[in-house]
């Protein structure tokens, strides 16, 4: 009998040993450390820069703005604010190494807009879906509760009083 209890117990163990080790945890994104910007540098009109090279990869920067533009890789680049976008507090660009504007959510939003693939009118469908929905429950009004309660309780007095 304690063979049975000791191959069970060592079962049990093994199925929450696997179970343990099978939900590990997603790592968060974290910028590499030469890209990162301090509050001095932030300061010094520092930005990180993503670049995506040609080959699809990406790298991480550190790159000081002057006269509103930015030096990638011997390459001036726009920097205005149209282009800048905010990651945890700080500022970070995206730019493409083929192309000298950088990334502008701006000029995507009206390209988006202008070629009807903008999102704000699902969301306005899908809103108006969710409240036309018909629920096959109905909820019963507060008045009906209260007045039930009511009810019952005078049910209730009548029964112990034996009138």
């Amino acid at each position: 009998m304690e063979e049975d209890k000791t191959l069970k117990d060592e079962i049990r163990e093994l199925k929450e040993t696997i179970e343990e080790t099978s939900q590990k945890k997603e790592k968060k994104f974290k910028l590499p450390w030469k890209a990162r910007i301090s509050n001095r540098k932030l300061r010094e009109n520092y930005v990180t820069v993503m670049t995506i090279n040609e080959n699809r990869g990406v790298d991480f920067k550190r790159v000081q703005i002057k006269d509103q533009a930015v030096m990638v890789d011997g390459i001036p680049r726009l920097a205005t604010g149209d282009e800048i976008l905010i990651y945890k507090k700080k500022p970070l660009m995206i730019v493409p190494s083929w192309s000298v504007n950088p990334f502008s959510p701006k000029e995507n939003y009206e390209q988006s807009v202008k070629e009807n693939m903008n999102t704000n009118g699902y969301r306005i469908l899908l809103s108006i879906m969710k409240s036309e929905l018909i629920s096959t429950k109905k909820k019963l009004g507060l008045g009906l509760t209260i007045g039930g309660i009511v009810l019952l309780g005078i049910i209730a007095y009548a029964l112990f009083k034996g009138v």
